[in-house]
């Protein structure tokens, strides 16, 4: 069965964005998830197990592995391949594991019955 139906590029707009890599500054493609612009880039891996260290970088594209996690401007645990890119985005690596954010519940008054 040929294949060549299935796969074909994408129309892109031709319009760049700027965003910085561990420091670096990247001009990617607009309208493509931030896992493609860096992939596109041969950046290596986007993050580090909080395992074992092990490095992973974008598998799936679709949200389902989690290879792609990455801090972006600030939040950790943000997948790459979800995200599209934006002008002045910042993005590192993420190493390890990151703590959670969870809200403070206000106290809750117990009442008697």
């Amino acid at each position: 069965m040929p294949t060549d139906a299935l796969f074909r590029r994408m129309q892109q707009s031709g319009r760049q964005v700027r965003i910085e890599f561990e420091g670096r500054s990247l001009n990617v493609p607009a309208d493509i998830s931030l896992a493609a612009a860096l992939l596109l880039h041969d950046i290596g891996h986007t993050r580090e197990s909080a395992v074992n260290g092990r490095p992973g970088a974008p598998y799936c594209m679709m949200g389902v592995c989690f290879e792609c996690l990455m801090e972006v401007d600030g939040q950790a645990n943000a997948q790459a391949c979800l995200i599209e890119v934006a002008d002045g985005m910042s993005v590192r690596r993420q190493r390890g594991a990151r703590d959670l954010m969870i809200d403070p519940q206000p106290d809750q008054e117990v009442v008697d019955e």
